[in-house]
């Protein structure tokens, strides 16, 4: 997930432009909007969440009629999440973001637009998230490839 918890549980049905496969994210990290890339697979799973539940203000509402679902809900669901995963038990909903964005530089991202899709202001914050993995690394091209001896 590209977008903080706060972001998340701040969403709305009309933050989903899924004619464009884009998310409107208001006010988000830094009291920023931006625009990020939102899968297909991920609009139709919302479409379907949307025919089940229709929220009416909020995207994911809370037990309250037109209050948004709480953070530490959402915290509560992902550690249920990563309980029946079998993944260690240590991961945070902010690891999903450190993941999205490594993902985005193993397949050749520019760090640019990472910084972009993330909201950072500062090139050095995406340098934090993005660490360089073996993926990254074995795709170099290696100039001693190509010497003939």
């Amino acid at each position: 997930m590209w977008v903080e918890i706060g972001e998340v549980v701040k969403l709305k049905p009309e933050n989903i432009h899924s004619d464009q496969g884009m998310l409107a994210v208001l006010k988000g990290k830094g009291n920023k909007d931006r625009m990020v890339p939102i899968s297909a697979n991920l609009i139709s799973q919302l479409r379907e969440y949307f025919k089940i539940y229709r929220p009416k203000v909020w995207l994911f509402e809370g037990e309250k009629e037109g209050k948004p679902y709480s953070q530490r809900s959402l915290q509560l669901v992902f550690k249920k999440a990563v309980e029946r995963s079998g993944l260690p038990k240590k991961h945070k909903f902010h690891d999903l973001r450190h993941s999205y964005a490594t993902h985005m530089m193993d397949a050749g991202t520019n760090q640019h637009v990472i910084q972009k899709v993330l909201g950072h202001n500062s090139i050095r914050t995406t340098e934090i998230y993005t660490h360089v993995s073996k993926t990254l690394l074995q795709k170099i091209y290696n100039p001693f490839d190509n010497l003939n001896m």
